[in-house]
């Protein structure tokens, strides 16, 4: 049963039933109750089972045993259970701890431990905001939807074992991300996001220009395409100030990085209804989780600096500032992110054919496991070209 009416989910009724609540930590407690009066009569079970998350909701007061839930029986599998078992690399906990920052971050006690966690009050943007819009992007893969790429954000890297990561995105879905070599130089990095642009015509890079990446920037400013005509390249300077306020007009920035990513964290906040689509990577989940914020002077909003959060970490985040640089454009004022809504059913394109938009030297790399090719694209190139009418894009 599928629905976000708990109110037909009632009336379910038989001899032998037994009832699924799948993720059940994201399942609210209205639906629980809805459920309970199939357990009314017959021999019928219900069978609850998820990863943990935020400790709140009716699959936490379950699992904490909580007055009015001794009916339900309560099993915890153990990080050592399950690599017992077989189902996970006895080298994933290490690993995710100098992932995730330690074993205390909520990202380790909910995907390694099993517990229960609360995002930590400094962090941007929480683990849950983070894991939603992963569970978007399952949705979106899962649909064939292809769309047409809007940005290109790179993320450059700047020293020792720093990668430069691509973020690819259309609308407000992130639909890949490309991880280049450490030290890889500036003007393989440049050629690669210039093919990119050259298939999307309509798409645009965003890229970091402190430090190296000015090399980059203006490379990309120099070449053309076939037809004569300039990539579209901005530039994103992380330490310049900035207008922008925060989304209720009465906070500031310290810079364009802390508008930046506070403004990402303004879009996954589902109190905002921008349903943002992330795709499922271990980096992914650890660099808005591990980045801080304070106040500032004056009372404006900082993010702590790339710099700090490598100092901290021990890594730099650059796969979570490609993301963030991809959704980020200036603007005076107040900040009012406009993206589409997922309505992905609507768009569904039959036999759920996947296209690639960076042509041939793409696939290659995809081939050789330097890209990470998440989902479907749309190639209009390949498919006789977009237009405003198509329904396949945001």
């Amino acid at each position: 049963m599928a629905s976000d009416n708990s109110a037909k989910m009632e009336g379910a009724h038989g001899d032998h039933i037994l009832v699924v609540f799948d993720e059940a930590k994201t399942i609210p407690a209205a639906t629980f109750d809805a459920l309970e009066g199939a357990m009314a009569s017959g021999e019928c079970y219900a069978l609850a089972i998820s990863t943990p998350g935020e400790p709140q909701g009716r699959f936490y007061e379950i699992q904490r045993r909580a007055p009015g839930t001794e009916n339900w029986w309560v099993r915890h599998v153990t990080c050592d259970e399950t690599i017992a078992a077989g189902r996970m690399n006895p080298h994933y906990p290490a690993e995710c701890e100098a992932l995730w920052h330690g074993t205390e971050s909520s990202a380790y006690q909910n995907r390694v431990l099993g517990e229960f966690a609360s995002s930590d009050e400094e962090e941007v943007i929480p683990l849950a905001w983070v894991e939603a819009a992963m569970e978007r992007w399952e949705i979106w893969r899962k649909s064939g939807t292809q769309l047409l790429l809007t940005c290109v954000g790179v993320d450059v890297a700047r020293s020792g074992e720093d990668k430069t990561v691509i973020a690819l995105r259309s609308g407000n879905v992130i639909m890949s991300l490309i991880y280049g070599e450490a030290k890889q130089d500036t003007m393989a990095t440049a050629r690669q996001v210039a093919r990119i642009l050259a298939h999307n015509p309509g798409a645009y890079a965003m890229v970091d220009v402190v430090g190296i990446g000015a090399g980059v920037v203006d490379r990309l400013r120099e070449l053309r395409r076939q037809d004569g005509v300039p990539y579209r390249v901005d530039a994103f300077n992380a330490g310049v100030s900035t207008k922008l306020l925060d989304i209720s007009g009465e906070f500031g920035f310290t810079n364009c990085r802390s508008a930046a990513w506070w403004s990402m964290r303004e879009l996954l906040d589902p109190a905002n209804g921008h349903y943002i689509a992330l795709p499922k990577d271990d980096l992914l989940i650890g660099d808005p989780t591990a980045t801080h914020w304070h106040t500032g002077l004056g009372g404006r909003l900082q993010i702590e600096s790339k710099d700090q959060v490598k100092k901290r970490l021990g890594r730099s985040t650059d796969c979570g500032d490609a993301v963030v640089m991809s959704f980020w454009k200036e603007r005076v004022g107040k900040a009012r992110p406009v993206t589409a809504s997922l309505n992905f059913e609507a768009r569904r394109v039959p036999g759920g054919i996947e296209i690639s938009e960076l042509g041939e030297e793409h696939d290659a790399d995809v081939e050789a496991g330097r890209v990470r090719r998440h989902g479907p694209f749309y190639d209009p190139n390949r498919d006789g070209g977009g237009s405003d009418e198509n329904p396949f894009i945001f």
